[in-house]
């Protein structure tokens, strides 16, 4: 990548700047005899077009063998681009972050800056100057003073490599051939673009550089009435797309006529109104939500707290009570030069009403790889690179925004962490990979959303460089699910007392016990948390639920298997012989999550024009993206093994496993004064009189024998 960008950089620059003049004289065309000289009285005029090649490179409308020839091209650049119908759009306009329009692929909110850095002089010597023959050249003479820093940046300090001979036409200046200042510019930009962008935007701004005004929605600016001289000009902002600014150029006004794709008049006159196309490599960042159950028992994670791939996914279960571990990644875009930087990288969070922040917990992770293995820092809210406010949302959810303080922008734009080397292109954490890792806690309470309507924790990020007033934004979500068990309680005979009655409930997947509280007024249990023992957990008894008696609907259980056991009944009543197996399950959907639909500014990781790209190749220079889609979740439920149709809740359908319990009666032991009873009675008195009967005789038989 760091040398395709060289590459391209020196090509630009090559091609900008061999607008030079070389001549000082053509043929005029009316009269080949009369030579042509610059017209000293005139005033010449600057005009660029942005367009972001980039992206009509990857659309297949445009290709880089085109070659600038500085004349105005209506047939073989505006046309094209300017008119163009962008792949994956409607019509010929693209939508900005601040409500305007570009059209085609225009670039909107660019500025360039200008500044006459050198005189045009023609320069004559001869034998007498230590020359074998007469020799006139264009020299251009720069002020020893104010063009300084210009010189030290291309290595050409206290006039290094400057005419000599010239020396003498004025003390005050250094001059210099053409092919000198072309080959500084082009192998200091090789060498250390970075270094070199930064210290033009820097010399332009200090030395009263003029600012063009920003690109128009067909990407236009212009500078007229300019004095004839050369030209230092820079690209000092940008808005939010563009991740490479153009390498600083030198443009002679007036400059002689080159051949190119549009002309064929090179080396024949000059002309003072310059037309230039220069190039910006676009990019967006990335962005991704995903979540997970905090615990580990599960069996879904490991529990690791730094592999992004350990059971985070767009979306998940969970059980009222549980923490939710959330991460947000984003590969940041490109950092190239001062004019590149960013002003803004937020983070706007958003939790369904069901959910709960954890204030303060939020930590950010800066890694050198998209993976997010190769650490360069990590920051906490009170190291003061970036702040954490929290509010409700007038709908009622909860709303955590992630704002980079100047010291966090700071370090993004020019950290020295990651890029230090001589041959630096890019700088702070450009391209890297920020990870955003917080929890919250699932609600024991109504405001959860229980079935398929899932719980959706969006962010939105938004992202802005020199050029604030534009700005893009991109989004993703992810879903967390929970749902419940409705159970109705009956006796056989009807009359059996439900305050008497007790379940117990195990997820005998992560072998735990549910607890609960009851809400009387609802007549519904929310889970709170988890227990180990039976003993700790909650003993749910029946109660009235929307009028219905004998009822225990538990809400906030995660797709699991459950057993409910009856540990008592009513005195009389049977109590059940074996427990009750509860399976709610998930499956993915065919339905997509439409998130991505509310993205309509600018360049979206998901925009139809990247889409084939990122899944055939992934080869997207400079935008380092993945197509994002994901799948909504359903459920489904058995009891004892036999399929249910679930319950809705609140209009979201699929939310509780229904099921009846009920108890019989007992059979019955004879009662106390029933016949039966009598009987007993009567042959025990028959029994007892019979027996003293044998002992009266018995004792008159012995009483006779003596």
């Amino acid at each position: 990548m760091k040398n395709l960008k060289k590459a391209i950089a020196l090509c630009l620059s090559l091609m900008l700047i061999l607008s030079f003049p070389v001549s000082v004289s053509a043929r005029d065309y009316d009269d080949p005899t009369v030579p042509v000289r610059i017209d000293e009285d005139a005033l010449g005029s600057l005009t660029i077009y942005k367009y972001d090649l980039t992206n009509a490179e990857k659309d297949g409308v445009w290709d880089s063998s085109y070659v600038s020839t500085g004349r105005y091209d209506e047939e073989g650049v505006n046309n094209i681009l300017g008119g163009a119908v962008r792949a994956g759009d409607n019509d010929n306009q693209s939508d900005l972050g601040n409500g305007e329009v570009s059209y085609g692929y225009a670039i909107k909110g660019v500025e360039f800056t200008y500044l006459r850095i050198a005189d045009i002089v023609q320069f004559s010597e001869s034998e007498a100057d230590g020359r074998t023959d007469n020799h006139v050249e264009v020299l251009y003479g720069i002020d020893k003073v104010k063009g300084a820093d210009f010189l030290r940046a291309l290595g050409l300090e206290n006039g290094a490599k400057r005419y000599t001979n010239a020396d003498q036409l004025d003390e005050t200046k250094y001059f210099y051939q053409s092919d000198v200042l072309i080959d500084a510019l082009a192998a200091g930009l090789e060498a250390n673009s970075t270094t070199v962008k930064n210290a033009m935007e820097n010399y332009i701004a200090a030395n009263g550089g003029t600012a063009m005004p920003l690109t128009d929605s067909y990407g236009h600016t212009e500078a007229t009435d300019l004095e004839l001289g050369l030209y230092l000009v820079v690209e000092t902002r940008v808005p939010e797309m563009v991740v490479s600014t153009t390498n600083p150029f030198l443009v002679s006004v007036p400059m002689t006529t080159v051949d190119g794709t549009n002309a064929e008049d090179g080396g024949e006159s000059w002309f003072y109104d310059i037309t230039l196309y220069p190039k910006n490599l676009t990019g967006i960042p990335s962005l991704v939500k995903e979540l997970r159950e905090s615990e580990n028992d599960t069996g879904k994670h490991n529990g690791s707290t730094t592999d992004i791939t350990d059971g985070f996914a767009h979306t998940g279960t969970a059980s009222s009570g549980d923490v939710i571990d959330y991460q947000i990644i984003s590969t940041l875009p490109s950092i190239t030069s001062e004019s590149t930087y960013l002003s803004c990288y937020t983070f706007v969070d958003t939790l369904s009403k069901g959910l709960t922040y954890t204030q303060g917990d939020v930590v950010l992770e800066f890694y050198k790889d998209a993976a997010c293995t190769d650490l360069i820092t990590t920051w906490k809210e009170a190291d003061g690179f970036f702040s954490a406010a929290y509010n409700t949302a007038a709908t009622g959810e909860g709303v955590m925004t992630i704002e980079m303080t100047e010291r966090g922008l700071s370090e993004i734009n020019t950290s020295k962490a990651v890029y230090s080397g001589s041959s630096m292109v890019n700088t702070g954490f450009s391209d890297c990979t920020v990870r955003i890792t917080y929890t919250a806690k699932m609600d024991s309470d109504n405001s959860v959303v229980f079935g398929d309507n899932g719980n959706d924790n969006k962010v939105v990020l938004t992202w802005k460089r020199t050029s604030d007033n534009y700005y893009d934004t991109l989004v993703d979500d992810a879903h967390v699910y929970t749902y419940g068990i409705d159970l109705t309680k009956l006796f056989s005979d009807g009359k059996g007392d439900f305050s008497n009655v007790q379940f117990l409930l195990q997820n005998t997947t992560d072998r735990y016990f549910v607890k609960a509280e009851l809400n009387e007024a609802e007549g519904v249990y929310y889970v709170t948390d988890h227990v180990s023992f039976p003993e700790d957990a909650t003993y749910f008894v029946p109660v009235e639920s929307n009028g219905n008696p004998g009822k225990v609907i538990i809400k906030g259980l995660e797709d699991d298997t459950y057993v409910m056991t009856e540990i008592r009944t009513d005195n009389g009543y049977t109590l059940l012989k074996d427990d009750i197996e509860i399976v709610v399950s998930q499956t993915e959907t065919a339905h997509l999550c439409d998130i991505y639909d509310s993205d309509v500014l600018g360049l979206i990781q998901n925009d139809p024009r990247y889409a084939t790209i990122i899944n055939d190749t992934g080869d997207l220079k400079n935008m380092p993206q993945v197509h994002l889609e994901h799948h909504l979740l359903t459920a489904s439920a058995t009891v004892d093994g036999n399929a249910v149709n679930m319950l809705e809740d609140n209009g979201s359908i699929n939310a509780e496993a229904p099921l009846t319990v009920v108890n019989t009666r007992g059979f019955d032991l004879p009662e106390t004064g029933d016949h039966g009873t009598m009987i007993f009675t009567v042959l025990g008195i028959v029994a007892m009189a019979g027996a003293a009967t044998v002992i009266v005789l018995t004792s008159k038989k012995k009483n006779g024998s003596r």
